[in-house]
C-alpha cells in the first residue's frame, strides 16, 4: 500500500512515517493500536485510521492493552491507565467505533497484539519516541506482514519535519519559529465520518467496564505499594476540565509564578498530555488565542520545551544511557565518578527518607501525589548526583524514581529533563565541582531558602486526605502493609501482642550463640519481592546465606544442589523487621481481643478491655495480619474467611561446646520428626559459638503438640544424633513451640477485602506463603485500601506540580 492511495490531507500526510510496504496484507481491518493518543477527539492516529478503513472497504477495531511485565507497572499507572481507557471506549462508543481492552492478571501473559497485526489489512498506531514503542512497532512491521503507519500525534510541528537533533532550546526556537507560527493558531482539520466497526473473533477476553476499575488492578500482578493518585483521574473529561481551571485562572499569571512551588501557579496537564487524553493541538490554539505574557511563557513550554524534548528522543536511539548526553558532560561526570559522596540507599531516595529536607519534599510529593514542580524537579533531579555510585547509576536511578511515581513517568518531555540534569541541553559552568564537574549545579539548600517549604510540603499532603488504618500483627505481612501505607500518605497503627514486631521473623542471642528460631531464610522469586530485597542487601541489614545445604535421608546427607539463593536478615533475621518497622508506629506487648463497627468507622478492643475509643482512636480501615485460626476468632462472621489450617511446629534452639562433624550448613530431613535443622554461626554477621536451630516437622509436631517441653528437648536431641552421627553436647538448649507455624495449605489470593466494612485480611496463609508470601500479602492488602476510593478525600481545588513535572 501507498500512502498517496489514501487520499490523506496535508495535515495527516506530514505526520504520517511508513515503517514498511507490505507485499500483499489480506486482513480485512483496520487496526488501530492506540497507546499515547487516549482520546476520541483531535487525534490524527484515529482520524488516519478512520480513513484508510473508509479508502480500503474495510472495518476498524481499536486496540489498547496493558500487560503486567513493565518494570514499573503499578497500581497508579494501571489506574490512571484504565480510567482514560474507559473514557475512550465510551466516547469511541457513540461515533459507531469500537474499542477493546486487553489487561491480563498473568504477568508473563502473551499479547495478542501480534497476532491482531497479522490479521489486519493496515496498523496504524501513534510514533511515540521512547522505549520500548519504538521497537515493538518496528517489530510488528517486520513481523506482521501488514502495512505499519506512524503518526505523531503529540507534537505540533511533527518531530520527523525537522530533519535533525537539537540539543540547544534557543537554536530549536529559531530554526522551528516560522513552523510553529504556522500552526499553532490554527483549527483542527474536520474528520471523516467513523468506519464499519469490526465485528469479528479476538483472540481475547477484552475488558468488561461493568467492573470496578479497583477491582480490574487488584487482580493484575503489579506492584500494588504505589497507590493510585485519586485527585488526578485520567481521561479526556478530567483533563480539559483541568485545563480549563488554569486557563481561567491560571494562564494569565503563569509567567509569574510558574517557578513558585509554594503556589498554585501551574497547570498540572502534563499526566494528560503523556497520555493523550488531551489534545496538544487545542491547548496551543487556546493558549495562543488567549494572549497574554503567562500565555507568551507557557507557549514556550509547550512548544519549544517540550517539543526539543520529543525531538531529541527522536533522533537518539537510546536515551537511557549516558549515550544520550552531551560528550562534554559524559566526560566530566565519568573523571569525577570516584568523588567521594554520601550513598543513603535506594530505599532511603524511594521513601524520601535521604536527610535533605528539600529532597525528601520532593521525592514525598512523587511518591504520595505522583507529580513534582517542574522547578523542584531540577534540583532534585541534580542532588541524586551526589547520592549515587556515579553517572550510570545516577541516570539509572533517576528513571526509576521518575517512571515509578510520576504519572507523567517516561515521557519525552520528562525525559528531556532527567537529562538535564546530567547535562543536556546546557552548557559548561566552569570551575569544575565535585561530582558534577562542568555540569551546573543547583545547590537544594539554596533553594530551599527561597522556597516556602512548609507551604509546599503542606500543598503535597492537602491534595487527598487519606484513611487511618488499624493493622493487627506486626509481622512481616502487617509490617509491609503498615509501611506500604504510611509511604502513601495514611495514618497507621499497629498492634502486636508479642514484645517486639517481626512475628516468626524472631531471633535470640545467648552469650556466644546466635539462633533464627523462627524463619530460618527467605528466597526471593517474584521480581516484586527480589526488587525491594536488592534494597536490603544495598543497606546490610539482609545478606546472601551461601551455607551448603543436604538432605538426609534417613542413612546419609547428600548435597541439594544450588538451587534458589538463600537471604538472611543481618545479624539476625528479626533485624530486617525491626529495619521495616523503623519509622511506624508500632504498640507493641498490645494484644487486640476485638473489633467492632461504630458510625461507620472501626474500634479496637485490647485485652485489658480498653477499646481506642479516645478522640482521633477510630479508624476508617484495618488490617488483620494474624495466623488464619487467630484470624477467624477475632473477626468472625465480619468476613469471609479462605479455608486454610496452620501447621504447628516445634522448635530446639541449641548452643554447643564443640562443632557437629557435619560438613553442611543446613539439611533438610526426609525421616523421622526432625524436617530441617541449621548451623545458625553459618550465616553471616552471627556470633561464633557452634549454635544449631532444629525444626521438627508438622506432622509429628501436631501429634506431640501439648507434651513437656523437656520430652521435646530430648525426643529432637536423639533425632539429630542420627543425622550428625555424633551426639550433640549442649551448653545452652531451649525449646520453642510455634503453634501456628506455617500454613498446611494456601489460599490462591494474596490478600481478602471487603469494601462494604473496609476490612482486608493478609498473612502468609494466603498467596504462597513464606517470607515473601508474607510481603506480597501484606502489600496486597495495604493496595485495596489505597485503591478504595471510597476511603480517600479530595479537598476542593487541591493541586500542585507543574506542567512539564
Amino acid at each position: 500500500m501507498n500512502l498517496d492511495d489514501l487520499g490523506l490531507s496535508r495535515f495527516l500526510l506530514e505526520r504520517t512515517r511508513q515503517l514498511n510496504q507490505a507485499a500483499a496484507a489480506a486482513g480485512d481491518f483496520v487496526l488501530y493500536w492506540m497507546h499515547h493518543a487516549v482520546r476520541a477527539e483531535e487525534n490524527p492516529a484515529l482520524d488516519l485510521a478512520c480513513q484508510a478503513a473508509a479508502s480500503l472497504d474495510v472495518p476498524l477495531l481499536v486496540y489498547q492493552g496493558l500487560g503486567g511485565s513493565h518494570p514499573h507497572n503499578n497500581d497508579r499507572h494501571h489506574t490512571f491507565i484504565l480510567e482514560g481507557a474507559k473514557a475512550v471506549a465510551e466516547d469511541l462508543a457513540r461515533r459507531g467505533i469500537r474499542h477493546v481492552f486487553h489487561l491480563p492478571s498473568d504477568a508473563q501473559s502473551e499479547s495478542p497484539l501480534p497476532g491482531l497485526a497479522r490479521s489486519s489489512r493496515v496498523l496504524v498506531t501513534e510514533d511515540f519516541p521512547v522505549a520500548p514503542f519504538p521497537a515493538w512497532s518496528l517489530g510488528l512491521a517486520r513481523d506482521s506482514g501488514t502495512d505499519c503507519l506512524l503518526v505523531d500525534t503529540a507534537c505540533i510541528v511533527p518531530m520527523r519535519l525537522a530533519g535533525k537533533r537539537y540539543e540547544r532550546a534557543f537554536q530549536f526556537r529559531k530554526d522551528q519559529e516560522k513552523a510553529f507560527a504556522a500552526r499553532v493558531d490554527a483549527d483542527y482539520p474536520s474528520t471523516a465520518d467513523a468506519p464499519a466497526p469490526y465485528q469479528g473473533p479476538l483472540p481475547f477476553s477484552p475488558v468488561d467496564w461493568t467492573h470496578p476499575i479497583p477491582t480490574l488492578v487488584s487482580r493484575c500482578e503489579i506492584d500494588h505499594s504505589v497507590g493510585p493518585v485519586h485527585q488526578t483521574p485520567g481521561g479526556s473529561v478530567e483533563g480539559y476540565r483541568r485545563w480549563e481551571a488554569f486557563r481561567t485562572d491560571g494562564l494569565s499569571t503563569y509567567h509569574r509564578q510558574r517557578n513558585n512551588a509554594a503556589l498554585d501557579g501551574v497547570s498540572r496537564l502534563s499526566p494528560y498530555l503523556h497520555h493523550g487524553f488531551v489534545s496538544p493541538f487545542r491547548i496551543g490554539r487556546e493558549a495562543s488565542r488567549t494572549g497574554g505574557g503567562g500565555a507568551d511563557k507557557f507557549l514556550d513550554e509547550l512548544l519549544i520545551w517540550r517539543e526539543l524534548a520529543f525531538n531529541y528522543c527522536f533522533h537518539t536511539p537510546n536515551v537511557h544511557s549516558l549515550e544520550a548526553i552531551p560528550d562534554w558532560a559524559r566526560r566530566t561526570l565519568e573523571e569525577h565518578a570516584d568523588d567521594p559522596r554520601v550513598l543513603p540507599g535506594k530505599e532511603a531516595l524511594h521513601r524520601g527518607r535521604a536527610g535533605d529536607p528539600l529532597w525528601d519534599a520532593a521525592q514525598r510529593s512523587l511518591l504520595q501525589a505522583g507529580e513534582l514542580h517542574n522547578n523542584v524537579r531540577m534540583t532534585w533531579g541534580k542532588r541524586i548526583l551526589d547520592w549515587t555510585e556515579g553517572p550510570a547509576d545516577a541516570l539509572d536511578t533517576l528513571y526509576d524514581l521518575n517512571n515509578r511515581f510520576a504519572l507523567d513517568g517516561s515521557d519525552p518531555n520528562s525525559t528531556g529533563g532527567l537529562l538535564w540534569c546530567l547535562g543536556l541541553f546546557d552548557r559548561p559552568f566552569p570551575p569544575e565541582k565535585p561530582v558534577l564537574g562542568l555540569v551546573r549545579p543547583r545547590s537544594s539548600e539554596a533553594h530551599a531558602q527561597r522556597l516556602d517549604l512548609q507551604a509546599f510540603s503542606s500543598r503535597v499532603s492537602s491534595q487527598v486526605v487519606r484513611p487511618r488504618v488499624a493493622v493487627i500483627g506486626a509481622g512481616l505481612a502487617g509490617l509491609s502493609a503498615g509501611r506500604t501505607l504510611q509511604d502513601n500518605g495514611c495514618e497507621v497503627v499497629l498492634f502486636d501482642k508479642g514484645r517486639r514486631p517481626g512475628g516468626r521473623l524472631a531471633s535470640r542471642r545467648q552469650e556466644s550463640w546466635s539462633f533464627d528460631h523462627g524463619a530460618q531464610y527467605f528466597t526471593a522469586k517474584d521480581p516484586r519481592f527480589n526488587r525491594q530485597v536488592q534494597q536490603w542487601l544495598e543497606v546490610g541489614v539482609v545478606n546472601r546465606w551461601d551455607g551448603a545445604i543436604g538432605v538426609f535421608d534417613g542413612q546419609r546427607i547428600t548435597s541439594a544442589g544450588a538451587g534458589h539463593e538463600r537471604f538472611v536478615g543481618t545479624p539476625e533475621n528479626n533485624s530486617l523487621a525491626a529495619h521495616v518497622a523503623m519509622d511506624l508506629d508500632v504498640r507493641a506487648s498490645h494484644k487486640v481481643t476485638g473489633l467492632s463497627r461504630v458510625n461507620g468507622r472501626w474500634e479496637v478492643t485490647l485485652d485489658d478491655g480498653m477499646a481506642t475509643h479516645n478522640p482521633g482512636g477510630a479508624f476508617d480501615a484495618v488490617i488483620v495480619a494474624l495466623p488464619a485460626e487467630q484470624t477467624a476468632t477475632l473477626v468472625g462472621d465480619q468476613i469471609a474467611i479462605p479455608s486454610v489450617t496452620m501447621d504447628p511446629c516445634w522448635t530446639l534452639m541449641l548452643g554447643l561446646h564443640d562443632a557437629l562433624p557435619i560438613k553442611f550448613d543446613g539439611v533438610f530431613v526426609n525421616s523421622g520428626p526432625i524436617s530441617w535443622m541449621a548451623r545458625g554461626n553459618s550465616k553471616p554477621g552471627r556470633e561464633h559459638g557452634e549454635s544449631w536451630v532444629i525444626q521438627a516437622g508438622p506432622e509429628w509436631s501436631a501429634r506431640n503438640l501439648e507434651r513437656p517441653p523437656d520430652d521435646i528437648v530430648a525426643e529432637l536431641i536423639e533425632a539429630a544424633s542420627i543425622v550428625s552421627e555424633a551426639p550433640p553436647r549442649p551448653a545452652w538448649q531451649r525449646v520453642h513451640r510455634w503453634r501456628y507455624a506455617q500454613g498446611a495449605t494456601s489460599a490462591p489470593e494474596q490478600a481478602v477485602w471487603d469494601s462494604s466494612i473496609g476490612l482486608a485480611l493478609a498473612g502468609d496463609w494466603l498467596g504462597g506463603g513464606r517470607i515473601e508470601g508474607a510481603w506480597l500479602s501484606g502489600i496486597a492488602a495495604a493496595g485495596f485500601i489505597l485503591r478504595d476510593p471510597s476511603l480517600q478525600q479530595v479537598p476542593a481545588g487541591s493541586g500542585q506540580a507543574d506542567l512539564f513535572g
